[in-house]
């Protein structure tokens, strides 16, 4: 798999809130859906951008340090993994994705 984000991989992935690097997935996410008919090479490079960034997430330590987050993430990973490019056995849906995503997307917004 290629390296897409090599700034972010560096290190500045992990300033950011567990929000913003949500977020961040979800766009990439979101735009595999939206390619997922209609170019098919688009889609999965779009794929493999969030599963990178979804890497970089688990390997930060202020997701690693909580238990239930990393679990959160590491079950992410199965469940992208399974709907993009296997049997869809948990039944995902664009539109539950869609709702996922974008309630991080506010979260990252909102001023504290």
């Amino acid at each position: 798999m290629n390296v897409y984000h090599k700034e972010l991989s560096r290190g500045r992935w992990f300033e950011f809130t567990f929000f913003e690097q949500m977020a961040n997935i979800g766009s990439e996410v979101i735009r595999a859906l939206s390619w997922k008919n209609r170019n098919e090479n688009y889609s999965r490079r779009a794929m493999e951008r969030a599963l990178e960034l979804l890497e970089l997430t688990i390997e930060d330590e202020k997701n690693k340090s909580k238990p239930s987050r990393l679990k959160e993430l590491t079950r992410l990973k199965e469940v992208l993994i399974d709907y993009f490019y296997f049997e869809n056995q948990f039944g995902s849906c664009e539109e539950g994705w869609k709702r996922y995503f974008n309630s991080f997307t506010y979260a990252s917004r909102r001023k504290t």
